[in-house]
This record gives C-alpha cells, sequence and structure tokens, in this order.
C-alpha cells in the first residue's frame, strides 16, 4: 500500500551538526597543512520514508507540530532507555495509527459558523427591523433576512408589535447565502409548510372540517383552511344552484384534493355530509326514508342526504313480479341497514327481513311498516346468524 507523503520539519533551535572537515574550504586550512581531500562514502541505496525519518530523528511529535499534553506525557515518562524507546516507538508509526477524537472534532464544528441549507428549519432571534423586513439571528455570520411579505400569512400593518426586538421566531431558509454571508429566511413559507402537513393529516384520518364561504365565482365558492385557499365546486355542494348565497356562511367539507405541489385545495361539501351521515349508522340499524328512484334492479331511498339501495332481491321474500307493487317513488320506506361501505359510498337495505311471513309485504304493507320497531329486533337475530355463517 502506498504511504501518505510524508512532511519534514526543521526547528530552529535543533542543534546544528558539526561542520565536515571535508567542507572547510582551503583557504580557511590551518598553514603548512595540505588541503584535505574530500571523503568517499559507499553509496548505499535511498532508504524508505521510515528509515529517513529515524535516521534525522524526527518523531510524530515533530510531524504533528507542539501538543502541550503530549509534552506532560514525555516529562511524566522521563528521559534514559524508557524515553528512547518510547521514541523509537512512535518514530515508526504512521499518521493512520493515532486515535482520533470524534467528541473533539465535533466540538470543533460547532463553533463554526455554519447556518441552515435552503429548506431546512431554523430558530433564531429578532435583532433589527426596518420599513421592509426584519433581522433574525440565526447563528451564522451574518443575520438572516426576512422580507415584509414573508413574515407571516395574511397581511401584516405593525412589524414592530409582531416581531419585537429579542423574540424568539422560527423560520424557513428560502435563499442562499449572499457574499455577505447572509440568508434569506420566512416565517409565511414555514408557516404555509405546516398548513399543508395538517390539511395532509386530516385528508388522511377522513375528517369533517367546518370552513367560512368567503368568496365565489361561476365555478363554485372559495374558502380559508388553515391558511390555505380552499375551493368547493358547484357540483360538490348541496346547494349547487344557489352558491352565491353561501358567502359568510360556515359548511362542513371534507377533501378531493390536496397536492401542495400545485397548490390545489379542492372540498367537498356533499361528501362531508355523507361522511357524516355514514358514521351515524351500523348495521342492523332500522332508517326511514323516501323512494327517491325506481330502477330495474330496485329502489334509491334518500335517508337524508345520501341515498341506500334496496335491491330487488332485498324487498320481500314473496314472489315479486314489479317493484311498484310494493313501493312508488316518494311513498316513506323502514328498512333495515344490512351493510355499509363508506369508501364507495354504498348503504344496502333490506325489508324482508320485517317480514313475518314470505310474501307478507305484498299483502299488506302498511301493517309491515308500521310495526317495523317491534320486528327489526328479531330481525337484527337473524342478520347476526348469517354473518357467524359467513364469517
Amino acid at each position: 500500500m502506498r504511504r501518505p507523503p510524508q512532511v519534514l520539519m526543521i526547528r530552529k533551535d535543533d542543534p546544528q551538526p558539526a561542520a565536515d572537515a571535508s567542507s572547510v574550504p582551503a583557504a580557511l586550512q590551518p598553514p603548512g597543512q595540505p588541503p584535505s581531500a574530500p571523503v568517499q562514502e559507499p553509496v548505499s541505496p535511498a532508504p524508505d520514508e521510515d528509515t529517513r525519518f529515524a535516521e534525522e530523528g524526527l518523531t510524530m511529535a515533530d510531524l504533528l507540530g507542539p501538543d502541550p499534553g503530549r509534552r506532560a506525557s514525555v516529562q511524566r515518562g522521563g528521559g534514559g532507555r524508557g524515553g528512547s524507546a518510547a521514541t523509537a516507538a512512535t518514530a515508526s508509526r504512521s499518521v493512520d495509527d493515532f486515535d482520533f477524537d470524534e467528541q473533539a472534532f465535533l466540538a470543533a464544528l460547532e463553533e463554526q459558523d455554519f447556518v441552515g441549507g435552503t429548506g431546512e428549519v431554523v430558530r433564531g432571534s429578532v435583532i433589527g427591523l426596518e420599513s421592509d423586513g426584519v433581522y433574525v439571528d440565526i447563528g451564522g455570520k451574518a443575520p438572516g433576512f426576512m422580507p415584509k411579505k414573508e413574515c407571516g400569512l395574511g397581511v401584516i400593518t405593525n412589524l414592530k408589535e409582531r416581531f419585537p426586538r429579542g423574540a424568539e421566531v422560527e423560520v424557513l431558509v428560502t435563499g442562499e447565502q449572499n457574499a455577505d454571508g447572509m440568508v434569506t429566511v420566512s416565517a409565511r413559507a414555514l408557516a404555509l409548510r405546516q398548513s399543508w402537513e395538517k390539511v395532509r393529516q386530516l385528508e388522511k384520518d377522513g375528517k369533517v372540517v367546518q370552513v367560512k364561504v368567503n368568496g365565489f365565482n361561476r365555478g363554485g365558492v372559495t374558502c380559508d383552511l388553515e391558511g390555505l385557499r380552499g375551493f368547493v365546486p358547484r357540483s360538490q355542494l348541496v346547494e349547487g344552484d344557489q352558491h352565491e348565497a353561501l358567502v359568510g356562511r360556515t359548511i362542513g367539507v371534507t377533501f378531493l384534493e390536496v397536492n401542495p405541489e400545485t397548490r390545489k385545495l379542492v372540498l367537498s361539501e356533499r361528501k362531508a355530509v355523507t361522511a357524516a351521515r355514514f358514521a351515524e349508522l351500523e348495521v342492523g340499524q332500522l332508517v326511514e326514508g323516501v323512494v327517491a328512484a325506481v330502477k330495474p334492479y330496485g329502489l334509491f331511498v334518500d335517508l337524508g342526504g345520501i341515498s341506500g339501495l334496496l335491491h330487488q332481491s332485498s324487498i320481500t321474500a314473496g314472489q315479486l313480479r314489479d317493484l311498484r307493487e310494493v313501493f312508488r317513488e316518494g311513498d316513506r320506506v323502514r328498512a333495515l341497514v344490512t351493510d355499509l361501505d363508506p369508501g364507495r359510498g354504498r348503504i344496502a337495505l333490506n325489508t324482508a327481513l320485517l317480514e313475518g311471513e314470505a310474501g307478507e309485504l305484498l299483502v299488506d304493507r302498511d301493517k309491515v311498516m308500521e310495526e317495523a320497531g317491534d320486528r327489526a329486533h328479531r330481525a337484527r337475530s337473524v342478520l347476526r346468524q348469517q354473518e357467524q355463517q359467513a364469517g
């Protein structure tokens, strides 16, 4: 393995080697004595680096420079043979053989004037104000500068009240250091990042949130949520035909699209109503609604903002030739909830389980509907048995 290059250090206080006779000029030779001929030394191979350091009397202490701790150690060790042995042992070691003090290295790094890079959150204190912004000490060679428009969400009319001198602030680094070491920081950008994180968590948890409508356009209404501008399309409003009248009102919404990259926050009131209604339902519950539509495969029943499907196979246990033999549009229906799928917005209903005997709804529908509350207890037992057999 190739050794690292070594450094030769010559100290001024080292004793100078005695001049060799062969190096004295003839003019300085004693009178009557012929000039001495230069002594020819036998030629030997060039020594390697370790040998050269040992011959020249250099130690690793010489290479690394003065170290008070090392001198104290040498003084405690004493001289003589022990000191010579230690010197010889040290001379044969390379820099890689010495221990690395990681704690000392990290401490040295902390003393440097490093500041956060772009996109990092840093803490600091207000040290100065100008008409166009705030200076924040963030531990760098120069303070960070926060332009007035970056001092927070919304409009800030009085910087002095909002950022008094000495106030602790948390900001986001948004600009690289300039030639003076100053970076650009922003409280607004940090607040926006935190708002998007909150909204994404609300979406993940399937939460319904309350927002105040503050504007409208042809496509829907706008609102404010955690300092972000949200949009509710007309198709996602319960009163979409009169959306202008919603300005100033508070509505419950949930999330259709949350995209920080494109800054799109699309909300839905209809989906929120569905989510809230689903939270009130459970399998086996008796519900009441109005037949909203009759389809070849069953009836859609409006349950107050959400629809449930009463499939043709779940209407009666008798022979049903036409759905309208039992229910028509506008009729009130009491039915059992047999399945819930909030993710797909589906509710399965059943009236056949309320019959005392197969086909009773075809003969006396009104009686079955009136006694639905009492009959539901027996129907729930049947549902539990079906669930146990299926599970």
